[in-house]
């Protein structure tokens, strides 16, 4: 039987959330972040800065295309998708170290993080049930 302490930590190790992400991403940390869903779905709307991998060709592309010692974080559309999972085990097959973006697009876009499409930024959206949402006052 596994312990608590083990089973939380595994977990940290192999999981991240979109708020980490995004101070990583703004912190410089060195990772590469993969988009792992359809094509219309990135055509839709993506995270600045992830490239766009659908899990099906990742045992094919991501040799070719990441360097081995790249840590690798994977996202998909939500909570309700394993894609991201599904990715995250393709780049653990190849021996990549790999996390997988809990929440997907889905709560990375409700949080208010930064997305974009080929035409440029989309607008940000707030979710006051993912985080507080603090309104401005006048005399601020």
């Amino acid at each position: 039987m596994t312990d608590a302490l083990t089973y939380f930590s595994d977990k940290l190790t192999h999981e991240t959330d979109p708020s980490d992400v995004y101070a990583a991403q703004k912190a410089g940390e060195r990772f590469i972040l993969v988009d792992v869903r359809s094509d219309e779905a990135w055509a839709r709307g993506r995270i600045p800065g992830a490239i766009h991998m659908h899990y099906s060709e990742i045992a094919t592309r991501a040799p070719r295309e990441i360097p081995a010692d790249m840590p690798v974080v994977v996202y998909c559309w939500s909570p309700g998708c394993n894609a991201g999972t599904k990715g995250a085990l393709e780049f653990a097959k190849l021996g990549y170290a790999v996390r997988e973006m809990i929440g997907g697009y889905e709560y990375w876009v409700r949080e208010g993080q930064p997305t974009e499409n080929d035409e440029g930024a989309l607008p940000r959206t707030f979710d006051p049930l993912t985080m507080v949402v603090r309104e401005r006052v006048a005399s601020e």
